[in-house]
């Protein structure tokens, strides 16, 4: 049976996976993380219908996990790949997970007993997890991981666990795969907010990003879904959302339109005044930026519940007794708006994933100047490279949304399809 590798299992990896699993070909979805989803897991809803991020997800990871034609490789990355199109040598590396993975069945036992806590990655920071852990209920697999690094071998996980899964001792391991075609599906990483120094992020505890938003606002979140003022734990009574944080901003060098911004703020500023109404909503934009279908509609939406957008960049963020205080001009009506919020939200933009240097290298395909994966054509070829049988899909070629990401993740299935009905 022809297999195909696919580096990366988000949202278009886990796509691009089922549908060659559907034309009868063996896939490898390699994952560097515990459990595969990608940064759609962390997000509570979606745009522009509010829906569920998890419940459109979840399905497809429960999928791709039940699939034969699927290999699951998590805890993993590639070492290294040789070979040309038809004829691909992957090597994967397989990070120590201290678990046997085919003995754990995820009931957490071992979680409930462990003493140790430190923050929890996949809360962004604003949630702790136990030294041994899922990543998040809905996680697949759905198993746990030993975090080694802070696991004081207090011995309680290996009393409490009745199958015997918890190991002692783990050390990587490497498998080799022969593929057809090679799928990158890498995704993004998201800018740090503590360079736009202006904004305090980490100084002042109120001021936060927009994925730890996210993960706030989410009912299985660190906080079960409550909004609190990190510096207190109140409720907020004012929330502002500040733009561009990381994107059209030539001097921190992100010259581009992360693409998903402005409608996510909208999504979650719209969130707030459904659940919360006395709360005082305001969005600090340079430009509105609501370009597929139903997304102006989506803007209309937001002003109609009481979300007031506000045209102009504020230059920092102050304190002032128990509040912030946030000062900016207006370019519309050419005067100086101060908001005094509890809570400020960064939406930081969308830059690519942490090692896209190294699989490109390896890989041998050239990156634009932003660093994103390079495509062929963006008009024909958007999902090709330069290397025949390696394609590019989803956020690891630009900033994208979730509906592009599903669609590249297909199309990219379907050009590595094609290659191994002529390697046959």
């Amino acid at each position: 049976m022809a297999e195909v590798v696919v580096i990366g299992a988000g949202v278009a990896g886990i796509q691009a996976a089922l549908d060659l699993a559907g034309h009868n070909i063996h896939v490898h979805l390699i994952e560097r993380e515990p459990s595969i989803g990608g940064h759609m897991a962390q997000l509570d809803k979606t745009f522009p219908t509010n829906d569920c991020s998890m419940c459109i997800l979840s399905p497809k990871m429960v999928d791709v996990s039940r699939t034969p034609n699927v290999t699951i490789h998590t805890c993993s990355e590639v070492e290294s790949v040789d070979g040309e199109a038809g004829s691909f040598r992957v090597r994967v590396r397989k990070h120590p997970r201290y678990i046997i993975e085919s003995e754990c069945n995820g009931c957490e036992d071992c979680v409930h007993i462990c003493p140790v806590e430190v923050y929890n990655r996949f809360d962004a920071g604003i949630g702790v997890r136990k030294a041994i852990y899922k990543p998040h209920p809905q996680a697949v697999p759905d198993i746990v991981i030993k975090d080694q690094e802070h696991c004081i071998e207090c011995g309680l996980c290996y009393d409490v666990c009745g199958r015997e899964a918890i190991l002692r001792e783990d050390t990587e391991r490497f498998i080799d795969i022969e593929a057809t075609s090679i799928i990158v599906t890498t995704g993004y990483g998201t800018f740090d907010a503590r360079n736009k120094t202006q904004f305090r992020y980490l100084t002042i505890p109120d001021v936060i990003t927009s994925l730890e938003f996210e993960r706030m606002i989410n009912a299985s979140g660190p906080t079960g879904g409550k909004l609190r003022r990190l510096s207190n734990g109140k409720p907020p009574r004012g929330i502002a959302f500040v733009q561009c944080v990381g994107s059209r901003d030539i001097a921190a060098g992100r010259p581009y339109c992360s693409g998903v911004c402005c409608m996510y703020a909208m999504k979650n500023a719209m969130l707030i005044k459904e659940k919360n109404p006395g709360i005082t909503v305001t969005v600090f934009y340079n430009d509105i930026r609501a370009y597929g279908k139903g997304y102006e509609e989506y803007y209309e939406r937001a002003k109609d519940l009481g979300v007031r957008f506000i045209r102009g960049f504020p230059g920092e963020v102050l304190e002032e007794n128990d509040h912030l205080v946030m000062v900016a001009e207006n370019t519309e009506t050419l005067e100086m708006e101060t908001v005094h919020p509890d809570l400020v939200v960064l939406s930081v933009g969308l830059e690519p994933s942490g090692g896209a240097g190294d699989i490109a290298k390896m890989l041998g395909i050239p990156q634009d100047e932003t660093g994103f994966f390079s495509i062929a054509d963006q008009k024909v070829g958007r999902v090709l490279t330069v290397k025949p049988g390696i394609y590019v899909a989803g956020a690891a070629t630009a900033p994208r949304d979730i509906p592009d990401s599903v669609a590249m993740g297909g199309a990219a299935a379907m050009r590595a399809y094609l290659d191994t009905l002529r390697a046959e």
